[in-house]
């Protein structure tokens, strides 16, 4: 019996390979429905996983990661992460909801409510992924900003707006005390207006006043959640997210990057939760799984890469790499199915029953919250004692 490890999906379109689409059980006539993602949503839940992350971005999909294609023969379009979270909520009960955000384009007191909202909607199961976008032609669908050319001074400026627009959704979530709605009807009184507060930030992108719209979330302060592969995203992770996406390739490199990242931590707040990504194809057999790989390369007409390990096998083969990885380091998995829904199912169905055997994963939801099933408290309100 080992520490029990915790376990999500990224959801994204097919599947994470381009050619996912074109596979025998794929639905992308549906891509665009509710019941689609309702239905892949549920499965993961029932599966017991913590929580479904859902993509979103300001540009059309493309094969390249910093500019458009031309390409006709893969998924392209797609719905609104977070409205899609706030329609599967109402029809799941126990699974986290992390839809993605981009800072960079967007503005943090819309994205504070909607969170709050959704939180509300989903009876506190809800986070946000943060993510930035440098790409030049997301920056002229908004026209108020150009993005130079020069990556690198880029990636550190948009990673500390990153930052500020955390602290501000933070600050944000705090501006109405736990008990500012009194709603006493005797006295005419619905809220004491001194446990509202401005949060007065002054930031190099940003200046909000505040408070809210929204009322306190009911887990506090939702989840906050980003990817990392490069300095400036490890700093945002360790000083201002719950929960670290990283990418690493073997056991040693799960490590080196789960002391890199509580090396950077604040020594009064717990722990990052730190995610190993992994992308999967899974079948009964190895041969099988190499196979649907290099059949889906094949459609694509090219080998499919990614920022993650890509991993063929069969679901036992992909516990003994989780079992490996956890004892490395790494609290919990972001697993990014090559096809779906085949590949959920093979999560759900197979590799968790698998991981319960060997004591690593529940087997009951044993959390009302995102942050319980994570192990993570209601934090304090920042203004209470003001």
């Amino acid at each position: 019996m080992g520490t029990p490890l915790h376990l999500a999906v990224a959801l994204d379109g097919t599947g994470w390979h381009p050619a996912s689409w074109r596979e025998p059980l794929a639905r992308p006539a549906e891509t665009l429905t509710p019941r689609y993602w309702t239905d892949l949503v549920s499965q993961a839940e029932r599966g017991l996983l913590d929580f479904v992350t859902i993509e979103d971005g300001l540009t059309l999909q493309s094969d390249h990661p910093f500019r458009p294609d031309d390409r006709a023969d893969q998924v392209r379009g797609r719905l609104d992460a977070v409205l899609i979270a706030s329609r599967v909520a109402p029809r799941t009960r126990h699974i986290g909801l992390v839809p993605t955000v981009v800072t960079t384009h967007t503005e943090p007191f819309h994205a504070s409510k909607a969170i709050a909202t959704l939180d509300y909607v989903s009876s506190g199961r809800v986070g946000v992924r943060v993510q930035v976008s440098s790409r030049r032609d997301a920056a002229a669908h908004f026209g108020r900003r150009e993005l130079p050319e020069e990556r690198a001074a880029l990636t550190t400026e948009l990673f500390a707006e990153a930052t500020d627009y955390v602290e501000v959704l933070r600050r944000l979530w705090d501006s109405w005390e736990d008990d500012a709605e009194i709603r006493d009807v005797a006295t005419g009184r619905f809220i004491d207006r001194n446990k509202l507060h401005y949060i007065d930030f002054e930031g190099a992108t940003f200046s909000v006043k505040g408070p809210s719209i929204t009322p306190r979330p009911p887990q506090g302060q939702p989840l906050v959640a980003a990817l990392g592969h490069v300095d400036p995203a490890y700093q945002l992770i360790a000083g201002s997210t719950d929960v670290g996406f990283v990418t690493p390739h073997t056991a040693d490199e799960v490590t080196a990057l789960v002391d890199t990242i509580a090396a950077l931590r604040p020594t009064n707040v717990p722990p990052v939760r730190v995610f190993a990504d992994l992308v999967v194809f899974l079948e009964d057999t190895p041969d099988a799984a190499r196979a649907r790989r290099e059949r889906l390369d094949d459609l694509a007409g090219t080998e499919y890469l990614s920022d993650a390990e890509i991993f063929a096998g069969t679901p036992a083969q992909l516990a003994d790499l989780l079992q490996a990885w956890h004892s490395a380091g790494a609290a919990g998995f972001r697993l990014r199915p090559a096809s779906l829904p085949h590949d959920l199912q093979q999560i759900t169905d197979v590799l968790v029953p698998d991981l319960q055997r060997r004591g690593l994963f529940r087997e009951t939801y044993e959390a009302s919250t995102l942050r319980g099933l994570l192990g993570l408290t209601r934090p304090a309100n920042r203004y209470s004692t003001v």
